[in-house]
């Protein structure tokens, strides 16, 4: 059975899977990073856990995989396959694609941005499916979005297209890790949730998850920190399809996992701040973490049929990344994830 390799890989596991042309999920593994060990170590676990996985191709579909697709964090350049920056794996300058198609027999293979791969998936197969333009926000220790339009991906002419964590939505706001005051990602990210519950409880070890339990059981504090990251993510997504006018809004990431706790507020918020704007659908992410490993399976077969390998049913010979698809900037833990209501880094 023909099949691609997609990995995403995260802060402290990888999550892999072979992929069917459908799209189906045909086998599933997850693995750790070893960034204990440092980054050699991680980039050899990331090669390892291909091969294993072509491997597996080999002997359970009886041919091996045609292409691969790898979802990382942190800065990415696409284009020259390279995983530039990931502060919470450690690396910098990873010829990522040469490696990974060295290791699997030379095989075509795409690189791309972690939240932009899991948006490609959920535009493609998930919440965004049939929507002509929609963008997709994940809420985890960082924020960030990808700007879907027609099945692909926008990434901007440097790459850096979608990062909505970054827009300024209050002045005089907290520092945030790219330096700037006020951003989004310093108000509303779950990280940002985690620290002001923390600190409005007087519990240090209190999260995110444990302020959205707290505003269901109708604790004010909770309601008030809840409240103001849910401005602030209201004003940032306002701007946001102010210029993009998506049909759909999605979000996903660890917030997100909150449901309606989060959503109604979130949409009457965002209807509040709405002048002449469209509001569009605002949805819940569908893929949950599955979208990484979807997404890259995508940006394999996307660069499998780019390269020739689409109709006839062999592998081209280039390699390269699926259009739509660049460089991402760090969060403020160097992972660029959307990760769970408890603020960890991807498992």
């Amino acid at each position: 059975m023909r099949h691609v390799i997609a990995l995403d890989v995260g802060g402290t596991g990888m999550k892999a899977a072979l992929v069917g042309a459908d799209g189906a999920l045909l086998y599933e593994a997850r693995r750790a990073t070893d960034r204990e060990r440092g980054p050699d170590a991680v980039v050899g676990t990331i090669l390892d856990f291909a091969a294993d996985l072509r491997a597996y191709g080999i002997e359970h579909f009886g041919e091996s995989a045609v292409a691969a697709g790898v979802a990382v964090p942190g800065i990415v350049d696409a284009e020259s396959g390279t995983a530039v920056y990931a502060a919470n794996l450690g690396w910098r300058d990873v010829p990522l694609r040469d490696l990974l198609g060295e290791r699997l027999g030379g095989v075509p293979v795409a690189l791309g941005h972690d939240v932009r791969t899991g948006g490609l998936a959920e535009g493609r197969l998930g919440a965004g499916k049939g929507a002509d333009r929609f963008f997709f926000v994940g809420l985890g220790t960082g924020i960030a979005g990808a700007i879907g339009i027609e099945g692909t991906i926008e990434a901007g002419a440097h790459g850096y297209a979608g990062e909505i964590g970054h827009v300024v939505v209050r002045p005089d706001g907290p520092e945030c890790g790219c330096g700037q005051r006020g951003c989004m990602e310093a108000i509303a990210s779950a990280a940002a949730v985690t620290r002001a519950w923390a600190a409005a409880s007087g519990d240090p070890a209190a999260d995110a998850a444990d302020c959205a339990r707290a505003v269901d059981a109708g604790d004010e504090a909770a309601v008030r920190v809840w409240l103001d990251a849910v401005d602030a993510l209201a004003a940032g997504l306002v701007t946001a399809l102010t210029l993009l006018d998506p049909r759909t809004l999605i979000v996903g990431g660890g917030l997100a996992e909150a449901g309606e706790t989060l959503f109604a507020p979130l949409r009457d918020a965002v209807e509040r701040r709405v002048t002449f704007q469209k509001v569009p659908e605002i949805v819940p992410a569908a893929l949950g973490d599955t979208a990484g490993c979807l997404g890259a399976g995508l940006l394999a077969w996307d660069l499998l049929a780019g390269s020739g390998g689409g109709e006839d049913g062999t592998a081209g010979t280039d390699t390269g990344t699926a259009s739509g698809h660049g460089a991402g900037i760090d969060h403020s833990d160097g992972s660029g994830r959307s990760d769970r209501l408890s603020t960890e880094v991807s498992a």
